[in-house]
């Protein structure tokens, strides 16, 4: 069967709610493991029972088809339970993570129009403390916010087609910005990740990345789970803890963002292979640099796989094989049934090899932005395809090689910087743990490139070492005008650098600059 057929195939079969990857593992294997935490197994068989008394309460919480369900919490079981009973009831999931400050969850709150707000109090202490602020009444191991009378709910359309979730993307502060992503779209995406991982009932997954982002609802827990395999969840990242769980609790698979592997690396007390059960390894999230991945596959004594997605995109739009692992930085080849394209500023195709941005088009792609047409017209182009805002390159097998966001491009001196390219190089230092890159604006219409790095507390280097060590590994117009060494940077709940964050931390460092140089 060709790929085109196949795919046809799986979107066929696929049911019309998330719900029905429970269901369909409780009837097949009810004594299989489903979820762990804290010492704790729940099978499939207590999964469904879970679900099943999630969503009883969330009917007697006034729940309704088309309601938004937004869920304040960290990894935990009645989370999990909490996204399927949504789904039961054809309500939209909204999770958040309790990380977030009192401002930004409110924002959402208001922006989602959230009928009923669940905090997942035993998990997390920043759950109770938003449910203390939001004078939350307790409901078991849940705190349940008061019934939003004004809540209107969305139509609900009949099969997958249904919002499952509505995800917010990384940075909502001001203005929040949702994506819509339906039941077909998880589905797709859960079918194909556990297919490309090769995962059985045997595997274990470790389930850290939170949640409430799009990697880890969707190629995480919902592809462990889709495979009938046992996810270990994990309320937030501590590099301690993940180097136990690899090795108490038997894991087959580790999925990351990078900064985790980093961490690892600093955890780990040799760069000795370790002992494990170890079959698959994957990066995803942000870029991968080389040093990173080689260190990391001589650590765990496994190729390290590498990935790329987004939020619209659900979030896998490429992979690298598990029967061919790559020595390079490429994120693989695009999953079956996902088209791409890459474009010019006019929108027509690039020469094979050359960059330009990657457009996708596929069951993954996003409904669209929540209350947004604008956005959503924004983003989408004529025959259903996406534009990911991110510069890529594609070599003739067939294999794509990010070079990095439209937005992030920074023209210093009429000369195209791709932050990238400069963060591989400060990345390779021995002493840079991670590093970010951002453009800051001069005069005469000119940007100068700014590097955030944060260091390895065992060996940190000076900022004259890193200039002089990139000074011999990149072309003068792409080395930092500026060089910052900070303990940590600023991070969300995934890993992901906040680059946002940095970008105006570089402007205002310019700017009290000017004004000292004034006085």
């Amino acid at each position: 069967m060709d790929t085109a057929s196949a795919t046809t195939s799986l979107l066929a079969a696929l049911p019309a709610r998330i719900s029905a990857i429970v269901r369909a593992r409780a009837a097949d294997a009810p004594d299989a493991p489903a979820l762990k935490q804290d010492g704790r197994t729940w099978n499939y068989a207590q999964l469904a029972q879970e679900v099943d008394a999630h969503a009883a309460l969330l009917r007697q919480l006034g729940v309704r088809a088309g309601d938004r369900l937004m869920v304040v919490g960290e990894n935990c079981v009645a989370q999990v339970a909490l996204i399927f009973a949504a789904a039961e009831l054809d309500a939209w999931v909204v999770n958040v993570n309790a990380r977030l400050s009192a401002a930004e969850v409110a924002n959402i709150g208001r922006h989602c129009g959230a009928r009923r707000v669940l905090y997942t109090v035993d998990a997390s202490p920043e759950a109770r403390q938003h449910a203390a602020h939001d004078n939350a009444q307790p409901h078991g191991a849940l705190m349940a916010g008061p019934l939003n009378q004004t809540c209107s709910p969305e139509p609900v359309e009949a099969g997958n087609g249904q919002v499952a979730a509505l995800i917010y993307t990384t940075g909502t502060t001001g203005h929040p910005k949702a994506v819509m992503l339906t039941h077909r779209n998880l589905l797709f995406i859960a079918a194909v990740s556990s297919t490309l991982r090769g995962l059985t009932p045997h595997d274990r997954a470790y389930g850290v990345l939170p949640i409430s982002h799009v990697y880890g609802l969707a190629s995480v827990m919902l592809g462990t789970l889709y495979a009938g395999a046992c996810l270990v969840l994990s309320a937030r990242f501590s590099s301690a803890a993940m180097l136990r769980a690899i090795v108490d609790d038997r894991l087959t698979i580790l999925q990351g963002v990078p900064a985790m592997y980093a961490r690892l690396l600093e955890q780990a007390a040799s760069a000795v292979p370790l002992a494990s059960h170890l079959r698959f390894i994957y990066a995803g999230g942000s870029p991968l640099d080389p040093s990173l991945k080689q260190q990391v596959e001589q650590l765990l004594g496994l190729p390290l796989h590498n990935g790329y997605g987004m939020t619209e995109s659900s979030p896998t739009i490429s992979q690298t094989r598990l029967d061919a692992p790559r020595t390079d930085t490429s994120v693989g080849t695009v999953i079956p049934g996902v088209d791409v394209r890459i474009v010019d500023a006019g929108g027509a195709d690039v020469a094979p090899g050359e960059p330009g941005e990657l457009w996708v088009r596929g069951p993954n792609v996003m409904k669209g932005y929540y209350h947004e047409p604008e956005l959503t017209a924004a983003a989408m182009r004529e025959g259903g395809w996406l534009n990911t805002g991110d510069m890529a390159r594609q070599h003739a097998d067939g294999a794509l090689f990010i070079v990095g966001r439209t937005k992030e491009l920074i023209i210093r001196s009429g000369f195209n910087v791709y932050p990238v390219e400069v963060e591989t190089a400060l990345n390779a230092h021995p002493g840079v743990v991670q590093s970010a890159v951002v453009g800051r604006a001069v005069a005469g219409a000119n940007e100068e490139v700014v590097a955030f790095v944060e260091a390895d507390g065992r060996n940190p280097p000076s900022v004259e070492q890193l200039r002089a060590y990139l000074a011999q590994r990149l072309s003068p117009y792409k080395c930092p005008s500026e060089i910052v060494i900070m303990a940590a940077l600023p991070a969300a709940a995934t890993g992901k650098i906040l680059k946002g964050q940095l970008k105006a931390l570089a402007q205002d460092m310019s700017a009290k600059k000017t004004q000292e140089t004034k006085k």
